[in-house]
This record gives C-alpha cells, structure tokens and sequence, in this order.
C-alpha cells in the first residue's frame, strides 16, 4: 500500500538527515520527522493511499509551520482543523533559544501554509476530495537557523553541506515518486521545481512550477490563489 511505503521512505530520510551536519551559517538543525514522527506518519497514513496525478513539492520545512506541526505547510489551524491531524509533537532535542516549538498550541500563522491549505480548501471542500488526486510533500525535511533565529533555506547552506544534503533529498524524492506515480509535478517555487527537473530528468512525469505563497513575494501578497489557479489552469492540471 501506497501510505506504508511513504511511511517507511520518511522514516529511511530522517535517519539519513539526522547522519548529516552543517557548518556555518547554520547554528541549529530541526528535524521534524524526528520531534514530531507521530503527527507527520498520520499526515502519511491518512493521505497517502493509491496513485496520485499531481504531487505537489515544497522546499522545506517553515519555522511556523512544519516546524510546529510536522505536516508540510503545516499551518497549524489547517493541520488540525482541516487536515484533522491530532498526533502528539514534541520538541527538538536541541531548540534556538529564538526559535520555540509549542506544537498545536503554536500561537502563530505560517503565511505560506494558509495560502496553500486555504486555496486547497476552498477548491476541493474537503481533504479527501483533494488528495483522491494530489499530494504535498516537501523536499527537504530539515530546517535550519543562524546565530540570530533567522530561517535558512536549503539554498543558503554551505557548497559542501547542500550538496550531500541534495544526495539524501534526491532519494528521497526519487523514491516517493516511484511510489506516487503522478502524471505531474509541480515545484512549488523555483527551488523546488528545480529538484524536480534534476530527479525527473526525462522520465515520464511533467514537471511545472507555481508561484511560492511566502509573502517575501511580492507577487504573491497581490493574491496568491487566484494567481496560481490560473497557472494550473494553463497548464492544464486543473479544469
């Protein structure tokens, strides 16, 4: 089944991030799939399950977000009162003193995960109407943060420490869609889309990229949804 296969292909990536380290700028790592397995594997065996036609990839995890809740674009009022995701998070082994982990009880909106999980909602109504065809994954499952709490995305690291870190998420990506076999996927932001042409090479699966929702895009505070519904539209994912 397609969920237990997710499932034991997270478990094969937090183990293989958690053998990875970072040198400067990176202070502190979090890795989710680790402090907050129980909700992220429920995320999985809810939501998994058969083929998919589009898989859509996010970069990695946000600090009010998968951060808090372990569900990629894990906005936490989506999470658990769309998404119906109820599993117990912990907290990292090791925190920033900036950069709290307060679970469900996170008092903060991840911008990017409303837009996404809102739009998603809006369009579909409930999530099983969204994932009979979809999926959201994120390519890296780490996050990663300075001396100063400031967010750093996978393309700020290190030559040395994103390249094996690209090794490890390249599998990893690979692999879930090989399980996923969907017609299309679809970066969410260039970084992403990206990923996805490295992995994807020639095969079969069309890859597309949208407009990223964080509001450091301009072009994404001037209405996110209707922007990337047109996108999907265009392209023909969406009718």
């Amino acid at each position: 089944m397609a969920e237990r296969a997710l499932i034991r292909i997270a478990a094969d990536l937090a183990a293989a991030v958690d053998r990875l380290s970072f040198g400067p700028p990176v202070a502190e790592v979090y890795n989710p799939l680790d402090y907050a397995w129980q909700a992220h594997a429920e995320y999985l065996r809810r939501y998994g399950a058969g083929r998919k036609r589009v898989v859509f990839l996010g970069m990695n995890p946000g600090p009010w977000g998968m951060v808090q809740t372990g569900i990629p674009f894990g906005e936490v009022d989506a999470a658990r009162n769309w998404l119906g995701i109820a599993a117990p998070v912990g907290v990292p082994r090791r925190l920033h003193r900036r950069r709290p982990v307060a679970g469900w009880a996170c008092s903060r909106s991840e911008p990017s995960g409303r837009r996404l999980w809102g739009l998603m909602r809006e369009r579909f109504g409930t999530p099983q109407a969204f994932f009979a065809e979809h999926f959201v994954a994120n390519y890296c499952p780490l996050a990663f943060f300075d001396e100063a709490g400031a967010n750093l995305t996978p393309d700020r690291l290190r030559r040395e420490d994103s390249g094996a870190l690209q090794q490890v998420c390249d599998e990893h990506l690979e692999r879930i869609l090989a399980v996923l076999r969907p017609e299309w996927a679809v970066g969410v932001g260039g970084y992403a889309a990206a990923r996805l042409r490295a992995v994807c090479g020639g095969g079969k699966v069309r890859v597309e990229s949208i407009l990223h929702p964080s509001p450091a895009s301009p072009a994404a505070n001037k209405g996110w949804a209707p922007a990337v519904t047109r996108q999907l539209q265009e392209i023909g994912i969406w009718a």
